[in-house]
């Protein structure tokens, strides 16, 4: 069972903590665990309470009549407010307590129905990256385990994979875009929404994934004369390897336009060669492909 601090559980549920700790005094909304040090800790149940209390104080419910509902109760509250409500932070909620949970069936019914509301795209953008954004804080601090992560990873994967086949493939003539991920890098759930962008777009797109050689890539250049590259770093390869690495890539292909994004490339301050682009999130790499179309 993951135990959260008090900073985590402010993170995650948008609740300060000073309002956390009244809420705890005054009405017992969750009653944290102590260490030998008297830190206050929470369990997965509290993060879940405060996460649905946090939605319903939200959205005029007052916490007092919070209090004297029981979690079935609860449930239903936020049921009936998801139905008619399209605020993001609400499903983005909704999504963490499925994930806390590994309630697939709940994960999954909840990304049908935000895409069958608000289309593929709109979804990912609004509240599916926003999503994988919050739970970033439950990635650092060691709260999610592997068996959570490949859970969300794989549904999310073949949401973007039914949503990419479902596009028109480019004519040959349409300019080329290869997307990939370089030797050591696994996470791949960013660049397979941009592979749908790339595609959706009209580019003529090739999805290379994982792990990728340099050479292989140096060999589709010189083969298949892409317009562009895409790809992502995330976690790996070391910060160390990545401004070389950026480097090598755009001077042994000057003609090609190369677009980096990934988390590791957020925190960097990077020397930007001519024909390098930084993506900063998905509706950069929109504007950028739109750029790309009219050249």
């Amino acid at each position: 069972m993951a135990r959260y601090s008090i900073k985590e559980l402010e993170e995650l549920s948008g609740i300060k903590a000073h309002t956390i700790r009244i809420w705890e005094k005054r009405y017992g909304i969750v009653l944290p665990s102590r260490t030998a040090s008297n830190i206050r800790t929470y369990s997965d149940d509290d993060l879940k309470k405060i996460i649905t209390v946090s939605l319903l104080n939200n959205h005029g419910v007052k916490i007092s009549k919070i209090a004297s509902l029981s979690p079935a109760e609860m449930a239903n509250r936020v049921t009936e407010l998801s139905q008619h409500e399209n605020s993001p932070e609400l499903h983005i909620d909704r999504l963490v307590v499925a994930m806390v949970d590994l309630d697939e069936e709940k994960f999954e019914g909840i990304l049908n129905e935000l895409i069958a509301r608000f289309g593929f795209e709109s979804a990912i953008l609004e509240i599916v990256y926003p999503f994988l954004e919050k739970i970033g804080v439950l990635w650092l601090t060691g709260n999610i385990t592997p068996l959570q992560e490949h859970f969300i990873t794989n549904l999310l994967r073949q949401k973007m994979l039914v949503a990419i086949d479902g596009l028109p493939l480019a004519t040959k003539a349409a300019p080329r875009v290869i997307l990939f991920l370089p030797d050591e890098e696994l996470h791949e759930l960013g660049l397979l929404f941009s592979y749908y962008q790339v595609k959706k777009a009209g580019f003529r797109s090739y999805y290379m994934g994982q792990r990728v050689p340099y050479q292989d890539v140096c060999w589709f250049c010189e083969h298949h004369k892409p317009v562009a590259m895409i790809t992502a770093i995330t976690t790996s390869p070391s910060p160390a390897f990545v401004e070389p690495y950026l480097h090598r890539i755009c001077k042994d292909h000057p003609a090609v336009t190369v677009l980096a994004g990934g988390h590791q490339l957020k925190k960097m301050a990077l020397r930007i060669p001519q024909n390098l682009h930084i993506i900063e999130d998905a509706r950069h790499l929109k504007t950028l492909l739109q750029g790309l179309k009219s050249v």
